[in-house]
């Protein structure tokens, strides 16, 4: 016998007690350790040896120490004859095991038996043991599959377990008895067929069932962890396929088992997710902790109230109650990989600026000015290479208000949040060529009280919200708005306000004291501005279309109408050429006396006059002579450069940094005004783009903005009430005039988004273009208005000319070319002379009450509802109404065929202009009728008024 055999099976735990059933006791069938092969001496003819009874061994169960119970289920038991051929009578085993030699080992601690049911047929499990063993020791043949025959099956069950189940069919030899083992690499394994299979395996294989599993020290494990405990391995039991109950029952008992397992699968699986949900919570959090660590280290505050990382170059400015007002990306072109550095010694400033420096690219400096309520930080960046650009962007955030300034847009938007257009060179123009209109100014303001206001120096493009929410400045040359290199390389500088004042920040930022040499004559020009109109005299696309008889015919339709006499405005076709600066003799033989009429008929007559020489005039020979003109770039100034303007299809430009050209000016302005009497001038200055492209001046340009700001310096003492471009506040009594606007629906709501734009920015008198249209266009303009010598456009529709005249009323002066007699009826006249006294009374004592107000903080007459209350956020996002000072809100219509609206009052109580009555602030009005003869206005009454 093999020793390590042996040795396996003296160590394993007896099964069977004593006490086996009675009817085992006859059963021949051997017990596997009965005979030991090894030890009979004596062969049966096969060769085979012989089993002598006597010579048994201790019995597997004795040896164990463990009583099987084995229930023998035979309905038809066959009596033993004693034949080796003949069936056995089943029998309970004999109680051999109290004889045994050796104490029983013990059980291991908390083991629990599987209880096994033993098949029929077999008289003891010791023979199954020992059978196997002697075909493990003997040389076996090679295994042929037996054929099936019909066999009856005895099945048992174990209640305990409920899953072993062995089977033994009944034949007339000797049992074949089929025990299954698990596939190992042990030595019970034979090749049949080119596989290795257990001697003890038969196509009885597909009727074995698993065992479930069991608990052993509050651990789940399978039945086959326990094969060194037990006869035969749980994975072995043997299952009937005829025994369709045992089945069911098998099936039955392990259900609940599965269901638990598969609940406690779940549990386990909602665990194992919360587990990963928290570990990347944690990394995330941990993450985030280390990003905001370093980055608050690496923010540095600067001047108590900035706060700047220099490796992120991100500026966040904070108002006094640490709320952040303001936030933006500095140096946008220079890469993240640049590392910066404190400046050396020679490039810091004395001023107690901040200098930081990435090593050839550029420089910024920063500081700080603290003027009590108000804070202002100046940034100044240098560039240190050609190809470099400073740019700096800042958030448009809709919670830190709405952003205004440069002036009005092509897209003629009235806030700069809303806009969307590229970079775009900061220079007065066309609107229907060019970015910015006729006014401009290097001032931006937002609602909640922050404002950036850049340096005339600056080489300044513009960006809204081409990628993202947000507004650039860019510091670069080109070839012809910032020709004039004021550095080597672009700087960018400017500086940024903040207060929780509004009009203490319009009043530091945008101007300063606008009484400052302003005369008694000077303020009775604005008075007669804002109280009379003005009236501009008809004319055609050419001159011929203005003679004598031509303005006094108009002075006479004035005087029948009944309305305020005012300003009469002759266009440059009072003169032969543009530039000749005396009156055409041809047309106006006897102007003078006409002029002396129109004053004692009490009006008031307004020349326009241009910095432009047509080359047809006789100046421009002595202009050139005296080199008074504009030269080409890098030529003799004896070569003037060349443009065009209006009728002017070639003309020269006066060098206004020339002394000796203001002079000329001058005088035949003054010989002028003496001759003819007339009253004042209104500058025609044309726009930045009008000037020639290769432009020279005696003296350098910061950009061609600057030039119409110093015509209009030079000219003060001359006397004007308008210009038609500027980039600075005028001095009074001048207005800016609003460009032209086309004779349609969508140019009245450009008046009053021109208006607003240009009050916010810090022009507070605007002078409207004339009632209805200034021109009047059907198809998009692809050049540039100014080229051409528009006539005034033909008699706009009347619903447009009446709701055009409502809104003229409310604004700070009214300008005329077609008057209200020319419409057929009385209904035009008689609602102008309605509005004519709504104006008298209600508009005219607001507007006189706000010009002190406008001439000390630069506050605008024209004001959008925010500048009320700038925390409310319907304010905010109204642009179709506007306030006069803070006691008149108007609401306009702006659309044809439309006697209604949504109007939106702010806190306080309102007079209704209307109906006459009140009604309660910060509230909507839905459905407000505003018929078509009555404009929708309302007074601010005291705060103790009671309805």
């Amino acid at each position: 016998m093999n020793p390590i055999r042996e040795e396996e099976a003296e160590q394993r735990v007896p099964l069977m007690p004593s006490d086996l059933k009675n009817n085992c006791e006859n059963s021949h069938i051997p017990y596997a350790d009965e005979n030991d092969p090894e030890e009979s001496s004596e062969q049966n003819s096969n060769g085979q040896p012989i089993k002598l009874p006597g010579s048994r061994k201790q019995s597997l169960s004795s040896r164990r120490n463990v009583g099987l119970t084995i229930n023998i289920n035979s309905s038809n038991p066959v009596q033993h004859n004693g034949d080796a051929d003949s069936p056995t009578t089943p029998q309970t085993a004999s109680d051999n095991s109290t004889k045994m030699d050796t104490p029983p080992l013990p059980l291991p601690r908390a083991l629990r038996r599987n209880s096994i049911s033993m098949p029929s047929g077999i008289n003891a499990i010791e023979e199954l043991e020992a059978f196997r063993i002697k075909h493990q020791m003997q040389e076996q043949e090679p295994v042929v599959e037996e054929e099936k025959t019909p066999s009856r099956t005895d099945s048992v069950v174990d209640d305990i377990s409920g899953s072993v189940t062995i089977s033994i069919p009944e034949q007339k030899s000797v049992p074949t008895i089929q025990i299954e083992k698990p596939d190992d690499d042990s030595d019970d394994e034979l090749e049949i067929h080119g596989k290795r299979r257990d001697r003890f395996r038969t196509r009885r294989r597909a009727s074995i069932a698993p065992l479930p599993a069991l608990r052993l020290n509050n651990k789940e494990m399978l039945a086959s962890d326990f094969d060194s405990y037990s006869v035969a391995s749980n994975q072995a039991s043997i299952t009937s396929v005829n025994s369709l109950a045992s089945l069911l029952r098998e099936k039955m008992q392990a259900f609940p088992q599965m269901i638990r397992k598969k609940k406690r699968e779940t549990k386990d699986y909602k665990i194992k997710i919360f587990v990963i949900i928290m570990f990347f919570m944690i990394i995330f959090l941990i993450g985030f902790a280390y990003v905001g660590y370093h980055r608050k280290i690496l923010t540095y505050s600067y001047f108590e109230k900035i706060k700047f990382n220099s490796n992120d170059r991100i500026l966040r400015i904070l108002s006094h109650d640490e709320r952040e007002v303001i936030s933006g990306l500095l140096g946008k072109t220079i890469g993240m990989d640049n590392k910066p550095y404190h400046c050396l010694e020679d490039h810091r400033k004395q001023d107690g600026s901040v200098c930081i420096e990435w090593n050839g690219i550029a420089r910024l400096y920063m500081n700080f000015q603290d003027m009590d309520v108000f804070r202002c930080y100046t940034i100044n960046w240098q560039s240190l290479s050609p190809g470099n650009h400073p740019t700096d962007c800042y958030e448009l955030q809709r919670n830190n208000g709405l952003w205004f300034g440069g002036g009005m847009t092509k897209s003629n938007e009235w806030s700069l949040s809303n806009d969307n257009f590229d970079f775009a060179p900061f220079s007065s123009g066309d609107l229907k060529v060019h970015q910015f209109g006729n006014g401009v100014k290097r001032y931006f303001i937002n609602s909640i009280g922050v404002a950036i206001q850049v340096n005339d120096k600056t080489p300044l493009h513009v960006s809204v919200n081409t990628t993202t929410n947000e507004f650039c400045l860019k510091a670069r040359n080109d070839e012809f708005t910032f020709v004039n290199h004021l550095t080597e390389l672009p700087e960018l500088d400017y500086k940024i306000c903040t207060t929780e004042d509004m009009k203490s920040l319009h009043m530091l930022m945008t101007q300063k004291s606008l009484w400052d040499g302003l005369k008694e004559a000077d303020m009775a020009v604005i008075y007669s501005l804002i109280q009379e109109p003005v009236w501009r005299t008809p004319h055609g696309e050419d001159m011929e279309s203005l003679n004598e008889t031509t303005i006094y015919n108009y002075s006479e339709d004035l005087i029948a109408m009944g309305l305020p006499l005012g300003h009469i405005l002759i266009n440059e076709f009072w003169q032969a050429n543009v530039g000749d600066f005396t009156v055409d003799q041809r047309r106006f033989p006897t102007l003078n006396k006409t002029i002396d009429l129109l004053h004692r008929r009490g009006f008031k007559i307004v020349f326009t006059i241009q910095p432009f020489i047509s080359t047809d005039s006789e100046n421009f020979k002595e202009a050139v002579r005296k080199k008074l003109l504009i030269y080409e770039r890098h030529s003799e100034r004896s070569i003037p450069a060349l443009t065009r303007y209006k009728s002017a299809t070639s003309a020269g430009v006066l060098d206004i940094t020339n002394n000796a050209s203001v002079f000329w000016l001058k005088e035949k302005l003054e010989r002028l005004k003496a001759e003819y009497k007339v009253n004042s001038f209104y500058l025609d200055l044309g726009t930045g783009y009008n000037l020639p492209h290769y432009y020279q001046c005696r003296q350098t340009l910061d950009n061609p903005d600057m030039y119409a700001k110093l015509f209009t310096e030079s000219l003060e003492s001359v006397g004007f009430i308008g210009v038609s471009t500027a980039s600075t506040v005028p001095k009074p009594p001048a207005f800016l005039s609003t460009p032209p606007i086309n004779s349609s629906w969508s140019g009245l709501k450009e008046v009053m988004s021109t208006v607003l734009n240009y009050g916010v920015i810090g022009y507070p008198f605007v002078l409207p273009g004339a009632v209805g249209g200034d021109y009047a266009l059907n198809k998009t303009m692809s050049k540039m208005i100014s080229f051409y010598s528009l006539g005034e456009p033909p008699l706009p529709d009347e619903e447009l000319y009446v709701r055009w005249l409502q809104l003229m009323t409310f604004m700070p002066a009214m300008q005329f070319s077609h008057l209200p007699t020319y419409y057929k009826g009385d209904y035009v006249k008689n609602l102008a002379k309605d509005l004519a006294l709504i104006r008298q009374q209600n508009v005219i004592p607001v507007l006189r009450k706000c010009l002190s107000e406008s001439m000390n903080e630069g506050l605008p007459l024209v004001r959008p509802l925010w500048m009320l209350d700038p925390h409310d956020p319907a304010c905010l996002s109204i642009s179709d109404e506007f306030s006069l000072g803070e006691m008149l809100i108007v609401a306009p219509i702006l659309e044809p065929n439309v006697e209604e609206r949504e109007v939106y009052l702010p806190q306080g109580v309102w007079k209704d202009g209307i109906d006459g009555s009140l009604r309660k602030g910060s509230r909507w009005i839905h459905n407000y009728k505003v018929p078509k003869d009555k404009i929708a206005f309302f007074t601010k009454m005291p705060d103790n008024t009671r309805f």
